[in-house]
């Protein structure tokens, strides 16, 4: 698939999405890219904001086959992944197949679950498959994790750990409409006539594979790729961060960045690629110094100093 091609696929998608979900452009733009890149999403806020609903749209509008999960205390990590049920016919053990093996998956609220049940996600999450007793099973592709957690919310959650963060190519916040996207979105309640929303397929699963293929064609150059390094780098020497970005964090802002040079119509990355995506796909990756806290710092604001400091390459 040509560039020009995926670019005008994306503002379909987006137009689509935009249907129903009132004046969250860059969320949604950030959503796609995500998707486009391969990667993993954290969808981090309040309730109420729409993100199950915004998760349950793109696998319309993509045409991607999908599945929800509910985490709760009690789940356990066979309930994701599946197991094997003795089949009295055959009379042997047969493979069931769990909610994981789909192309989105919405692990909903993922932090209500014990950090057992979360481990099961750290394989799919990487390598694209599910390991049980010792056999592996590749999952349909593509593959999407599409988590979201409550931020206040502390009373029986299980906060995720940093190795399990750092399998998400960006974390996202939603946040409140105006008022007057809240109206609109009252508005359209009304003229729809019912509570679900639902949107027509704008492309199917084999296509959105040929748009994250493109995004491998995109060209980024030796200063982009070192522009990258100095900002991920610099996050482990800033005195006010405890552990830094791993090379996992660079190849993310790295792919990100491609994806949106990709939604732009072009075939090379720009500083201000890396600048749009840097926030999203760094923040999460961040251990603060504990005393931070008290201040009200929030990793965005140290990736944004960093952004502001670090000298931006000329273009080639």
């Amino acid at each position: 698939m040509q560039i020009a091609e995926a670019a005008s696929l994306s503002r379909d998608i987006l137009a689509a999405l935009q249907q129903v979900i009132i004046g969250k452009e860059r969320v949604l733009q950030h959503l796609l890219l995500g998707v486009y890149s391969g990667g993993n999403i954290l969808i981090e806020d309040l309730p109420g904001l729409a993100k199950t609903l915004i998760a349950r749209l793109i696998a319309q509008v993509t045409g991607l086959q999908f599945k929800r999960i509910q985490f709760t205390p009690d789940l356990l990590p066979g309930d994701i992944t599946g197991g094997f049920i003795y089949n009295q016919k055959l009379g042997e053990f047969e493979f069931r197949p769990g909610p994981l093996f789909t192309n989105l998956v919405l692990a909903d609220e993922v932090n209500r679950a014990p950090p057992k049940t979360q481990a099961a996600l750290l394989e799919v999450m990487q390598e694209r498959q599910v390991t049980v007793e010792g056999t592996t099973y590749p999952v349909p592709l593509p593959f999407v994790v599409l988590a979201t957690q409550n931020p206040i919310e502390l009373e029986g959650t299980y906060p995720l750990p940093e190795a399990q963060l750092d399998r998400f190519i960006m974390r996202l916040r939603v946040g409140y409409p105006s008022p007057e996207e809240e109206r609109q979105i009252l508005a359209q309640r009304g003229a729809r006539r019912q509570d679900q929303a639902a949107l027509e397929p704008v492309i199917d699963a084999a296509r959105l594979r040929q748009m994250q293929a493109a995004v491998e064609h995109v060209h980024a150059g030796e200063a982009i790729e070192q522009y990258i390094v100095s900002i991920t780098a610099a996050t482990r020497q800033h005195p006010q961060v405890q552990v830094g970005v791993s090379p996992r964090g660079s190849l993310a802002l790295y792919q990100l960045a491609r994806a949106h040079a990709m939604v732009q119509e072009r075939d090379f990355v720009l500083p201000d690629d890396v600048k749009a995506m840097a926030s999203a796909a760094l923040a999460h990756r961040l251990l603060l110094k504990p005393e931070l806290w008290v201040r009200g710092v929030q990793a965005e604001d140290i990736v944004r100093d960093l952004l502001a400091r670090i000298p931006v390459p000329k273009a080639d």
